[in-house]
């Protein structure tokens, strides 16, 4: 459904280190690099299922969004639980801990967090343990 989401950054080198390793968790690996941002994905080809970062192209500071998150498929639980311990080290802030979320389904495993830019990034596992 989606072809790319993009997330505003002002720190490039930061929001680079902190993707690299904790996308790296669920087995995305930065595909693209440059002055003003990074791109992530699961393909050689970027602009189809891909996750930007980028500075804003008016050049004002970027924001977050209030109820705004962006979710990952995690390909494990174990994945989940990585991705969110590998966030809070770098210096992410919890907004859930790893644990099924029965609202939306009996397996939505998922992890909630803050990166570094304040942005509001999910990591979930749809399958059975």
């Amino acid at each position: 459904m989606l072809s790319h989401v993009i997330l505003g950054i002002d720190d490039v080198d930061r929001a680079v280190a902190f993707c690299d390793a904790v996308l790296g968790t669920l087995g995305y690996q930065r595909r693209w690099i440059g002055d003003s941002g990074a791109g992530y994905g699961t393909h050689d080809e970027l602009g189809v299922d891909t996750f930007w970062l980028s500075r804003p192209i008016d050049g004002l500071p970027a924001s977050v969004g209030n109820g705004t998150n962006v979710a990952f498929v995690a390909p494990s639980r174990e994945a989940v639980r990585d991705f969110h311990a590998r966030a809070l080290e770098l210096g992410g802030v919890s907004e859930g801990e790893p644990g099924i979320r029965e609202e939306a389904h009996p397996n939505f495993y998922a992890a909630y967090l803050r990166d570094p830019e304040g942005h509001k990034i999910v990591a979930v596992c749809h399958e059975t343990e």
